[in-house]
């Protein structure tokens, strides 16, 4: 469930800017990121594409290895929880990237907004994510 929202968050359109009226645009975070890649902004292509994209979908991976039916008997389960606490701290970085782009575009003064499904969905498995590491974390050798 968390993978299809962060996949519906990616894609789905985020947020609709309209100009002076009759000029609006739609994106997503993927076709946002894209648009960084193709005007040469490299260094926020970079940060918004491993915080919101790349960090998001590893972090997926390592609660599906936390969850896998042997990992009770795996002696890297230390190892992956410390990584997982790790990520924590960065964890609420993709949503803060939203945030600021939110707050940003509405206080332009010749700018409206309109939010859309996408940035619910995509901060729904944020936050579903979030519930998910906190509630493995406690199978943790020092939670026993």
């Amino acid at each position: 469930m968390t993978a299809l929202l962060l996949l519906v968050g990616l894609y789905a359109p985020m947020l609709t800017i309209e100009q002076f009226l009759f000029i609006q645009s739609s994106f997503s975070v993927m076709s946002g990121t894209w648009q960084l890649l193709v005007q040469g902004q490299y260094l926020l292509f970079l940060l918004i594409a491993g915080f919101s994209i790349v960090l998001p979908a590893l972090k997926l991976l390592v609660l599906l290895r936390l969850t896998g039916a042997a990992i009770h008997h795996d002696s890297r389960l230390p190892r992956y929880l410390k990584l997982m606490h790790d990520y924590g701290r960065w964890s609420m970085l993709d949503v803060f990237v939203v945030a600021v782009l939110v707050v940003t575009v509405k206080l332009g003064a010749i700018a409206q907004v309109q939010v859309h499904y996408g940035l619910y969905a995509f901060c729904a498995a944020v936050l579903l994510t979030l519930f998910i590491t906190a509630c493995i974390s406690r199978l943790g050798p020092d939670n026993d």
